[in-house]
């Protein structure tokens, strides 16, 4: 099955449940997940559960993947997930014994230094890219691929998969740049490369195809643990995405609307018209009514993050009044993806203007509401710009999205994580 393409091998195993379409899928691709394991853990055994869990998912996702997926991206980024819920406890011990790990276990020509510095960041610096980028660039120098293949899996023309790498290349050579890592686009190409995927043992793909199969049934207890984890990073990380940010009334053909804005985190395009940093008198009045500043507030908040107070951090959880189920308190999901987080710098608070052509774009079915209405409106929300590092290194910048606007002046976590 070395020809078929990995979208008719999973349409044939979800469909029909085929053992040798998985088992190709298996053997085509469990070097890129295993190298992303044994990157990120330095520990064999941790590697191959991480590999184990992520095919595990594979089989019990496969129905809902569909065939645009790029399967060597979402492998790629599946497994960086599983092997950070793995080690968020382990992060300091980690760092410490990568280097000494891909230095006693790679050959390594002479220019092989570079790979030593680049391989500990390697995967922050790959999930930094918008998913677009990433896939891109787990096909072209993970996998090995041609920039035809790169286009023709990606449904491009080969002018633009060249351009999308390229960008990647460059946006990769800029974050180790700023770590002390200096390389050409070339050589950081050259490098991933050669050393991004190595060989896995002879034995593990014909394990990992078995407990697969079996949707994990047979699994170890450590692999179901990484599982269990792995399926609740990933649901939040596809929930946050589309996290109910903000309300506004505005005035729409006369009539007064509420809108719910949905921010989203790796979208290509503002949704701001327009940013205005919080003026002295701003801030003054803030305090005033609240009795603190939007930037205390989220001091605050990140620190109550930071420590896993969340009876702290609860304060600032609104309950939708609008879902009748709606939790009274942060997620699981939220305080496993989110505590213990850093704050590496905090920006200057602003307002902001929301383009109604981007919020369009972005929520369509709002159409109906700005019929008569174009342009912008001011948001209720006051953000706060920050970039911060989470437990397993891997580095975030957004904007935060607080509000005071109730008859209490409260203020509220408004999304933007």
């Amino acid at each position: 099955m070395t020809d078929v393409p990995d979208a008719r091998l999973l349409e044939q195993f979800a469909r029909n449940g085929s053992e040798e379409a998985f088992a190709a899928l298996v053997q085509r691709h469990i070097a890129l997940v295993h190298s992303v394991a044994m990157r990120h853990t330095a520990n064999a055994q941790h590697a191959q559960d991480i590999t184990q869990a992520v095919f595990v998912i594979l089989a019990r996702k496969a129905g809902t993947l569909g065939r645009r997926i790029v399967l060597p991206g979402w492998l790629y980024h599946t497994a960086r997930l599983t092997a950070a819920n793995l080690q968020r406890a382990e992060t300091s011990r980690v760092r410490r014994e990568q280097e000494a790990f891909m230095q006693s276990q790679i050959e390594e020509p002479a220019n092989d230094a570079l790979w030593r510095e680049l391989s500990p960041q390697l995967d922050e610096a790959m999930a930094r890219l918008g998913a677009s980028e990433r896939d891109a660039l787990v096909l072209r120098y993970f996998q090995n691929k041609s920039m035809a293949e790169v286009a023709k899996f990606l449904g491009l023309a080969e002018n633009t998969a060249q351009k999308r790498v390229g960008r990647a290349l460059e946006k990769l050579r800029k974050f180790f740049t700023k770590r002390g890592v200096s390389s050409t686009t070339t050589i950081l190409a050259g490098a991933i490369s050669t050393h991004s995927v190595q060989a896995v043992p002879v034995t593990l793909a014909k394990s990992v195809t078995a407990v697969a199969l079996a949707k994990g049934l047979t699994a170890s207890t450590s692999t179901l643990t990484l599982i269990k984890g792995a399926l609740k990073i990933m649901a939040w990380a596809k929930a946050k995405t589309a996290i109910v940010a903000g309300a506004a009334v505005i005035l729409a053909a006369g009539t007064p609307i509420t809108v719910y804005i949905v921010h989203q985190q790796r979208t290509e395009a503002s949704l701001f018209s327009s940013k205005t940093e919080l003026s002295d008198d701003d801030n003054a009045n803030y305090q005033k009514q609240t009795g603190t500043t939007p930037a205390e507030v989220a001091k605050t908040f990140f620190d109550a993050c930071l420590q896993g107070d969340w009876a702290v951090a609860n304060k600032y959880w609104q309950t939708d009044p609008r879902n009748k189920n709606a939790i009274a308190s942060f997620p699981d999901s939220f305080k496993q993806c989110y505590g213990g987080l850093q704050i590496v710098t905090m920006g200057k608070p602003f307002k902001a203007r929301i383009s109604i052509a981007a919020l369009l774009a972005l929520q369509p079915n709002l159409r109906n509401q700005f019929k008569s209405t174009k342009g912008d409106f001011e948001a209720s929300s006051v953000f706060v710009p920050y970039e911060m590092r989470l437990k397993d290194g891997t580095i975030r910048k957004w904007q935060l999205s607080i509000r005071c606007d109730n008859p209490e002046h409260r203020w509220y976590f408004d999304g933007g994580m």
